[in-house]
């Protein structure tokens, strides 16, 4: 605010523009960040991008079981759902205080 009480319009501006450019650098590290699931404590991990896309999968060959396929699939499922819980986590953590932190001065921004 300026000495008469009035808003300062440009320096609003450059404040605006500012948490632009950060969200904007955020969301681009989050594409390029991968993160990791695991389920069946190891026996099944998953790497996947922020965008969802499987990187890799890796099965400890002790739980392939061709009588019991069930397993494995629900292990598999599991993986990627941690993977996509721990994305969300780093998303948070990386866009949580852009998210949430408002325009300083201007209430309810």
């Amino acid at each position: 605010m300026q000495p008469d009480g009035q808003f300062d319009m440009q320096q609003l501006l450059q404040q605006a523009q500012q948490m632009q450019e950060q969200v904007m650098a955020a969301q681009a590290e989050l594409a390029e960040a991968e993160v990791s699931g695991q389920a069946g404590n190891g026996l099944v991990e998953v790497t996947i991008k922020a965008s969802g896309e499987v990187v890799s999968l890796s099965i400890d060959p002790k739980v392939v079981d061709p009588d019991d396929v069930e397993t494995l699939q629900d292990l598999v499922a599991g993986a990627i759902n941690d993977a996509m819980v721990n994305v969300q986590r780093l998303a948070a953590e990386r866009l949580g205080p852009l998210a949430g932190g408002g325009m300083p001065g201007l209430p309810g921004f």
